[in-house]
Formats: structure tokens, C-alpha cells, sequence
């Protein structure tokens, strides 16, 4: 197909609507998809019962840990239907799958029937046997449906330290522990309330769960499109017009789905051929999209579902965590957006001709419901502060809309959207349960305190030194793992270490969890950036480093506002306004020096003085970036006076050779 042939199909924004599958999801048949629809319509129906207080199941409302026994049992239960063994059934479920769904609804059936007597007995601290022999193979089962839905890396790293309670006595006295034997590890893990079924699946339960309906109910309505082609009308016909697109739609999305490396095979597939017409080269055009898709994860309304794993730690609202997110993500996706203007402009790309482009009017006329239930789903997010509730009054008010109009669901459609929608829940709940098991092997045997104030003496008590531990930490264990279980991993035994040595709570939690989805961008790994290499069909490495190139600013960010919370919006106006003022100054510079174009000024040069120069520019945007006050104790007007110094003498050196020469790409 031609980039002519493919860009208008992007711009056309076909109905397709079905969910990328990467070759980790099976193909189901239709009676397997009418059991994952009628698995999570129950989990739904419990869901809204149990958040909405409703009573319609029981007399009166239902035991949290009742409600939390049969909601995980049915998600587990999806897992084996959804995530093969091996490849070898890839297109079928296997009759040993059959017997562990079996399993999981006789037992978690028999925990849900026996709620009350589970927590009026404390069977988490002595259990009667049949509570030891279901633990047991519950654990087992967790374990497994840890590896279907995250994948081996997530299975070694828990059964590892899921076991650390009965052989942590015979470690050196740095991470010893008391031991214990199996039995009483595995009723702690099963039967208690800091373990499996520990913060990780009560956020799930009972806040990510609307959020996840919400956002595959927006994209089988049309809502992907929509936002796409509402993109491409108002920023496809500019200088680099599609590579913007791609920062929007994907930045967007992104945080809806939560999940960078889907973000990338959802949206690639139509910014990456429109940014190859328009002149991108494709290692370029595939480190835009797998940027912006991972960017999504920090982006504010949704943040994926970390956001809210992360309020329940902290025991903040999630409205807090969003909001001390937005500076953060806006400066990552300016930088971005700065980046791709520089990059046009230096070699005279052009966006695409506007009779080409969809028009805006015609566009928000066909799809201005999909806008007007986001700021339904704000308003009740921040004025309200609904969080559990707001997402199902969006998503039935969506549902209502969408069926008066050309997008209208069908049966076969609707039950085709519950059943994705099971497939999401499954495989993040698949995921969470198993991170569940490393919050109660820490938490029995005390260690996340233990390693938190080795890792404080270790430093020194010198926080910047904590600071570059914690990112280099952040970023191994964010290896192969999701954004989600990563954070809730480094939240455990990192966080702990840089909230003793003094620094903000929410800052130390944003901290980690930006350098834990680093490794997304970050090659040897760049889980993203090999994903939209694939869909550009180029240099999965040369994609690596592009990205990058084109999200350094992120690298930096998390020290910042770890320097002064003010960059999270916390303070007094005053406070604030300096701050984020010189970081956008500061971004720019950086921005500029990196794409060796400046805008406003022009080519920062060739060669030896355009590396001169573009280095001291640099420095110079990170000097402005870097806010004053705060733990570093320098002024912003020191910083931006020293800064614009720099700068100044940067641009003299490339003064001879600022005008913008095209460049053949």
C-alpha cells in the first residue's frame, strides 16, 4: 500500500474498533467470547452494586472482602481464557484451562460463601486446613495468571519474593526476616487483607475497574476516530502537522488505556504513515509515536491506572495526584511538540493540504457527545469528587448517546465491547493480583521499612545521591514490567527511602513512577519504541535512541519537581508561576539544542561550532528548567540569570549560521 493509499485511510478513521492483538491474547470462539462477555457483565453488576451501595444481591451491602473474593475469582477466571499457556494454544482453550476455572469458581466460591467467618476467625493468622489447602492452590493459580497476563519477568520477580517469608531467616542480617513456614505465608497471602488482596486490587475493584469500561466503551463508540480525526483538522495542515497529531491522538489515548506498547499498535498504524508522507523519516516518525503513547501514561484526566494505585498509597484523592501531574506531562508533551516544529522547520516539511484533512466543523458536529462526556467525567472527578462513581455515569450516558447516532451499537457490537472490555480487566487484574503477593511477603516480615532505611544509609543522608539511586532502581525494575506493576513495586521498598530522607511524599511517588515506565523509551529494552518500529518497519535500535533523543526532557523533569514541589502545583501562586515559567523557557532551549534548531532563531550550525553551540544551549535549558528555591536552595533569579548568560553565548556561536537551510531527509 502507498503512503497515498494508507494517509487517507487514516483520515477516513475507519469504524474498525476491535483492540490490537500483539500475539499474547487468544482467538476465541464465539462461545468462549459470549463467556468472557457474560463474566465481565457479572463483574460489572458486582462492581456497580458493591461502589454504588445499591443492595440489589444482598439485604444489606456486601462484605468488602466478599465482594473482592468474587470479583477476583471472576477476573482470574478470564485470564485463563484470554492468555494461552503456550502458543501451541493460541487458538483454543485447552481442557486443563477448563479444570482451573473449575477450580477458581469452587474456591473462590467457598471464600466468598464463608466472608464473614474468614475475618470473624482471622483465618489469615490460623486457618482451619481446607482454608491452608485452598490458599495454597490459590497461590499457585495467582502465580500462573501472573505469567499469562505480564509475562515471565513478572512470575520470576514474585515467586521469588512471594516466598522470601520462609527462607528469610537464612539470609544475611541486612535482609533477614523471621521465618515462617509455608502453611502460615500462604493463609497471610490468601486469606488476609495486605496481600493479595492488599491496596493493589482494592484500587482495582473498587476505582480502576469504571475507568477501564469507560475507555473501551469510548473507542467501540467511535471515540478513537473522533479524537484522531479532531486532531488532523486542526493540526494536520501545519509545519509538521501529523507528527502533532500523533502527540495528541496517541497522548490522549494513552492515558485512557494505560498501557504504552497498545497505545503504540493502536494509533501507530495511522500517525506513522501520515508522518512518512509528509517527509518524517521512519525511525523518526515511529520514536514520535512510541514518545507520545508512553507519555499518555502520566497524562491527567486518567493516567492509565496508576494514578489511582498510587492515591490509595499515599491516601490522598486521586483529583490530587492528577492535578500535581499536570505541569509534569505538559512539559513532556511541549517538549515533544517543540521537538517535532524544530525538526519540520530545519528541513522545510510541510503538513498535509487541507482538502485532504477532515473538516473540524464536520467533525465536532459528528462526534461532540464524545467531548461533552469527558467533561461530564471531569466535573465529577474534580468538582464532585466521585472518583469510584464518575466513570459509569460517563459510560452509560455515552452508551445512551451513541445509539443515536451512525455509531450505534449492535448486539453482536455490544457484547464484542464487553467481551475486550473482560480481556483488559483481565489481564491488568491478572497482573495486580500477582504484584498483590509482593506487598504481603514485605509486609509480614517488615522488610520494606528494613531496605528503605538501608538505602538512606547507604546515601549518606545525602539526598541527590538517594535520588540517582532510586532512577536507576526505578529503571531496572521497570524492565519488562507494566507502568503499573512497576510503581507498585518501587512504592514498596523505594519510596519508603526517599520519604525518610526528607522529600515529598507525592513527589517521591511521581518520581518513581516516571522512571519506572523510562524503560519504554530507553533501549536496550524500549518496549514502545520496538513496537512502533515494527509498525514502521524500520531499525527497532535506531527507534530506540530516537526516542530517546526526542523524550530526554523526561530523564530530567522527575528531579526537578523532586527539587521543588512547587512544579507539582503545590504552594502559593507565587511559588509557582516562576517556576514553571523558566522550566517552559527551559525546555525550549533543550528542545532546540537537541533538533539543532531554534525556534525563533533559526539553525544552531554544522560541525564542530554547531555542536559548541548547541551544548551550551543546552546547558543553558536545563540551568532555566531547574527550579529555584526548593531543596536546592538557589534563586530562579540566579538560575535565570546565569541561564540567559548561557544562552546568550550558545546563540552567539551559532550566530553566523542561524538561518534554516532544508535538509534532505
Amino acid at each position: 500500500m502507498t503512503d497515498q493509499s494508507a494517509d487517507n485511510k487514516i483520515i477516513e478513521a475507519s469504524d474498525e474498533t476491535d483492540l490490537p492483538d500483539i500475539g499474547r491474547y487468544r482467538t476465541l470462539s464465539s462461545r468462549w467470547r459470549t463467556a468472557m462477555a457474560a463474566l465481565t457483565g457479572a463483574a460489572t453488576l458486582l462492581a456497580v452494586n458493591q461502589i454504588f451501595a445499591l443492595g440489589f444481591l444482598v439485604d444489606s451491602i456486601m462484605l468488602d472482602s466478599r465482594y473482592l473474593y468474587l470479583v477476583t475469582g471472576i477476573m482470574l477466571a478470564m485470564v485463563f481464557i484470554t492468555f494461552p499457556s503456550a502458543k501451541s494454544n493460541l487458538h483454543h482453550v485447552p481442557w486443563y484451562d477448563v479444570v482451573i476455572i473449575a477450580i477458581i469458581a469452587v474456591v473462590f466460591g467457598y471464600f466468598a460463601w464463608n466472608a464473614e467467618r474468614i475475618v470473624l476467625e482471622a483465618w489469615e493468622y490460623v486457618s482451619p486446613p481446607i482454608g491452608v489447602a485452598l490458599a495454597l492452590i490459590t497461590w499457585a493459580i495467582v502465580l500462573e495468571a501472573g505469567r499469562r497476563a505480564g509475562g515471565w519477568p513478572i512470575f520470576v520477580i514474585v515467586t521469588v519474593i512471594s516466598l522470601y517469608p520462609m527462607y528469610s531467616h537464612l539470609l544475611p542480617d541486612i535482609v533477614a526476616g523471621i521465618g515462617l513456614p509455608i502453611t502460615d505465608v500462604a493463609i497471610f497471602h490468601i486469606l488476609g487483607e495486605e496481600s493479595l488482596f492488599g491496596l493493589p486490587m482494592q484500587a482495582f475493584a473498587m476505582l480502576v475497574f469504571g475507568f477501564l469500561l469507560f475507555g473501551v466503551s469510548l473507542q467501540y463508540t467511535g471515540g478513537g476516530p473522533f479524537f484522531i480525526n479532531f486532531a488532523f483538522a486542526l493540526l494536520g495542515h501545519m509545519r509538521g502537522g501529523p507528527a502533532k497529531v500523533a502527540i495528541f491522538s496517541s497522548g490522549l489515548l494513552g492515558s485512557m488505556s494505560g498501557g504504552p506498547v497498545t497505545n503504540v499498535l493502536t494509533t501507530g498504524p495511522m500517525t506513522i504513515p501520515a508522518m512518512r508522507r509528509t517527509g518524517f523519516s521512519r525511525h523518526y516518525a515511529a520514536g514520535v509515536e512510541a514518545c507520545a503513547s508512553t507519555g499518555g501514561v502520566m497524562m491527567p484526566p486518567i493516567m492509565g491506572a496508576t494514578a489511582f494505585v498510587m492515591a490509595s498509597f499515599l491516601g490522598v484523592s486521586y483529583v490530587t495526584v492528577a492535578v500535581a501531574a499536570i505541569v509534569p506531562s505538559l512539559l513532556y508533551f511541549y517538549g515533544l511538540f517543540v521537538q517535532i516544529d524544530a525538526y519540520a522547520a530545519k528541513r522545510n516539511l510541510k503538513g498535509l493540504p487541507r482538502e485532504e484533512l477532515p473538516k473540524a466543523g464536520k467533525v465536532f458536529k459528528d462526534g461532540w457527545y464524545f467531548l461533552a462526556v469527558f467533561f461530564l467525567l471531569l466535573w465529577m472527578l474534580v468538582y464532585m469528587q466521585q472518583e469510584a462513581t464518575a466513570p459509569f455515569y460517563a459510560t452509560a450516558l455515552l452508551l445512551i448517546i451513541n445509539q443515536f447516532t451512525s455509531h450505534r451499537l449492535s448486539v453482536d457490537k455490544l457484547l464484542l465491547l464487553i467481551a475486550s472490555a473482560g480481556k483488559l480487566m483481565a489481564e491488568l487484574a491478572g497482573i495486580l493480583a500477582a504484584i498483590g503477593l509482593i506487598v504481603g511477603a514485605l509486609a509480614v516480615t517488615g522488610m520494606a521499612g528494613t531496605f528503605a532505611n538501608d538505602l538512606v544509609f547507604i546515601a549518606g543522608d545525602n539526598a541527590v545521591v538517594l535520588l540517582i539511586m532510586g532512577a536507576v532502581t526505578s529503571f531496572v525494575l521497570g524492565i519488562g514490567m507494566t507502568v503499573t506493576a512497576a510503581y507498585i513495586f518501587l512504592a514498596i521498598i523505594l519510596a519508603p527511602a526517599l520519604i525518610n530522607a526528607g522529600l515529598d511524599p507525592l513527589a517521591s511517588h511521581m518520581f518513581i513512577m516516571y522512571w519506572g515506565m523510562l524503560s519504554f523509551i530507553t533501549p536496550p529494552v524500549a518496549l514502545s519504541a520496538f513496537a512502533a518500529a515494527s509498525v514502521a518497519q524500520c531499525s527497532a535500535m535506531k527507534v530506540g535512541v530516537e526516542s530517546m533523543r526526542l523524550g530526554t526532557i523526561i530523564y530530567f523533569i522527575p528531579f526537578f519537581f523532586v527539587f521543588n514541589p512547587a512544579m507539582l502545583l503545590q504552594g502559593s501562586l507565587t511559588d509557582i508561576l516562576p517556576v514553571v515559567i523558566t522550566a517552559i523557557i527551559g525546555v525550549t532551549l533543550v528542545s532546540g539544542a537537541l533538533q539543532g534548531y531554534l525556534i525563533g532563531f533559526g539553525m544552531l550550525g554544522v560541525g564542530p561550532t554547531g555542536m559548541i553551540a548547541r551544548i551550551i544551549i543546552g546547558i543553558a535549558g536545563l540551568v532555566f528548567a531547574v527550579p529555584g528555591g526548593g531543596m536546592l536552595g538557589l534563586s530562579t533569579l540566579w538560575l535565570a540569570v546565569a541561564a540567559c548568560i548561557l544562552a546568550g553565548i550558545g546563540m552567539a556561536v551559532a550566530w553566523p549560521q542561524r538561518e534554516p537551510k532544508p535538509v534532505q531527509v
